[in-house]
């Protein structure tokens, strides 16, 4: 394994099983626009967490997100794995992909980190706070995921990604619409970033992506960082938020 790039800075990275002629130019993620839970916390005492819709905004994000989507892909082929919530499905709709052009399969291993009963409100506030002092990789929510839980799923995922690349005909480009968490655990694990690296770093803005552009030398780098929100501590020290 070769790995290029200091954390939080685009990150080059060789990988043996890529090297068929199908891996795709771009693998392209992109968080859902803003939802009702990302407006108003206490929604989630009424609504379970993967039936929240997007709001006008959400929507709104996610249309201007398509415009430049559809500018990038072009005429080319595009395979989306959709996290099976109705916001993410909501803002992949809301894309206007070109169904000529692309395929569409829900993808469960790319959901929201389960967060458990969502609706003892006053709970879930609490376990945040522990989250922040204790990280937001190893803290898992009672009745629901750690951060290193959704880091094993997205693991699977990539194994399952990477053997659908030795098919000759697959699509140029890849699309995952998923969560923020997600995509920044999808990335830790693809480019093997530390859990200090990942703690240091922000989720991005609803309907904001990142692209894994592949290079000549046949390896991916990131087209942006994520934002830091702090210094990664050194391995082994203090993740706690």
């Amino acid at each position: 394994m070769d790995l290029v790039g200091g954390p939080g800075e685009p990150v080059t990275r060789s990988h043996h099983r890529l090297s068929a002629m199908g891996r795709p130019r771009r693998i392209v993620l992109i968080r859902h626009g803003e939802s009702q839970g990302n407006r108003d916390d206490t929604i989630y005492e009424r609504v379970p967490d993967h039936a929240l819709e997007l709001t006008a905004t959400g929507l709104r994000q996610a249309a201007e997100a398509g415009e430049g989507l559809r500018q990038l892909f072009g005429d080319e082929q595009v395979q989306a794995f959709v996290s099976p919530y109705r916001r993410t499905w909501d803002t992949y709709r809301a894309l206007k992909l070109d169904p000529r052009l692309t395929r569409a399969k829900e993808e469960p291993r790319l959901r929201e980190q389960d967060w458990g009963n969502w609706q003892d409100i006053e709970d879930i506030q609490r376990q945040r706070k522990a989250r922040d002092a204790y990280g937001h990789f190893f803290y898992r929510f009672a009745m629901g995921e750690s951060g290193a839980d959704v880091y094993d799923r997205v693991g699977a995922f990539l194994e399952t990604l990477y053997r659908a690349f030795d098919k000759e005909d697959f699509p140029e480009n890849v699309l995952l619409v998923t969560h923020g968490i997600t995509m920044r655990l999808f990335c830790m694990r693809w480019f093997h970033w530390t859990v200090s690296e990942f703690e240091a770093l922000s989720n991005p803005d609803n309907a904001e992506t990142r692209t894994l552009l592949l290079g000549p030398s046949g390896s991916y780098a990131l087209d942006r960082p994520f934002e830091r929100w702090r210094t990664p501590a050194p391995p082994g020290g203090d993740d706690g938020g």
